[in-house]
């Protein structure tokens, strides 16, 4: 077991770096053939209700106030491929780029002001007049600069472990086209911080808000419906099957309970290897869904039945084991999976069951959240999070995937 403080803002700048890649690369790729990339800049105001998941949110702190509200401004600069394009006549709506925000809960000394970066995707759901849509947006990245709990300096913040928390938005909004280079748009969102396990506390910080933005396209022409309809017509899809096979690992930290004893968080942190097979049926160019086949080691299952100390009652210093059986700490099982299909991003969403597995922290069901990073037509990045339960936080999923057969 080793400790990965030292190393995890690296690891997440290095995830940022990897999520990035893709979109300069299509940005010159696209240059270099076409010069018919359209720059997009974006301004948006998010105020959210923060929920109070904990105590200390309720007022359980230094202020002795609820913190109730968070407010973030973001800065976001992308890119659309333009009509002409294969790309850009397939999803003649979708953007994508990086983002930058910076958020306030109203309590810095115990919470922080924490920097958001990250990629994001936006598209049409649906048209509802000529000028107005239905559109949704993602956000994935990294926040920084989060004061985590210390059980001298910070102890009421039981809810923040580390200084660098990955980043998680998922919003909808009505969408108006003022003109053809600039649309506004008002809606809501959900947010989600969290460090994945791989630091405790990780209570997570969870809102809901609002969402009011403005976006300035450069150099887009007036186009109507028609015509983009007949240019996605040019692409005829044909149904197939495809297979995605991705290797993972990650860390993550464990508390455990002993018997007569109060919970005791395991020093250091424990490994995590897994691998997915999914074969998935693609039903437009949009989405494709299917059965996997899911298979995880993971170094800390089921330690909490095999505690060695049994003649006092342990503490983080103290506590020991007996290292539990392979059988015990591997689970296989099936999971149905869904697949959003979008330029350069894949978003995935699974459910699924154990079915070979021994001990309480296997035994159970599991959901899984991932986004896939398109390197190639092929080769993917793989970034997921795992619950467990539908509400335990289990451990991230950082890994590369290959996909077989068709690609597209």
């Amino acid at each position: 077991m080793s400790n990965p403080k030292p190393y995890r803002r690296g690891a997440f700048l290095l995830l940022l770096a990897c999520l990035c890649m893709p979109l300069l690369r299509a940005t010159e790729h696209d240059t270099l053939r076409t010069r018919r990339l359209i720059p997009v800049l974006g301004a948006d105001f998010r105020p959210a209700y923060t929920f109070p998941t904990d105590r200390f949110f309720r007022g359980d702190n230094q202020a002795g106030e609820p913190i109730r509200t968070n407010l973030s401004g973001h800065l976001k600069l992308g890119f659309q491929f333009a009509p002409g394009t294969r790309l850009g006549d397939l999803y003649p709506y979708t953007v994508q780029g990086i983002g930058v925000a910076y958020n306030t809960f109203f309590n810095r000394k115990e919470l922080g002001n924490p920097v958001a970066v990250y990629v994001f995707q936006t598209s049409r759901i649906a048209s509802l007049s000529r000028r107005l849509s239905l559109d949704y947006e993602w956000n994935f990245g990294a926040s920084f600069g989060w004061k985590k709990y210390d059980y001298i300096h910070n102890f009421y913040n039981y809810v923040v472990g580390s200084k660098t928390n990955a980043y998680i938005n998922l919003g909808f909004f009505l969408n108006w086209q003022v003109d053809a280079q600039t649309s506004v748009k008002a809606g809501i969102g959900l947010t989600h911080f969290s460090n994945g396990n791989t630091s405790y506390p990780n209570k997570g910080v969870n809102t809901i808000g609002g969402n009011i933005g403005i976006t300035r396209y450069f150099g887009r022409q007036e186009e109507a419906e028609g015509q983009q309809a007949h240019a996605a017509g040019r692409h005829v899809f044909k149904p197939y099957v495809s297979y995605d096979l991705v290797l993972y690992g990650a860390t993550r930290k464990k508390g455990v309970f002993p018997e007569n004893g109060s919970p005791v968080l395991v020093p250091g942190s424990f490994g995590i290897i897994g691998l997915n097979f999914t074969p998935m049926y693609n039903f437009s160019r949009y989405f494709r869904a299917g059965l996997s086949l899911d298979a995880q080691y993971d170094e800390s299952a089921n330690i909490g039945q095999h505690i060695a100390n049994n003649t006092y009652t342990p503490d983080a210093n103290s506590i020991r084991f007996h290292r539990p059986p392979f059988i015990e700490q591997f689970a296989m099982g099936l999971s149905v999976r869904a697949e959003v299909v979008m330029p350069i991003f894949s978003i995935n969403l699974g459910i699924g069951r154990n079915i070979l597995c021994k001990g309480p922290d296997t035994n159970a069901f599991y959901q899984i959240l991932a986004l896939k990073t398109h390197l190639t037509d092929r080769l993917f990045l793989h970034v997921g999070y795992q619950l467990s339960r539908f509400k335990d936080p289990n451990n991230l999923m950082l890994g590369l995937g290959y996909r077989f057969g068709k690609s597209h």
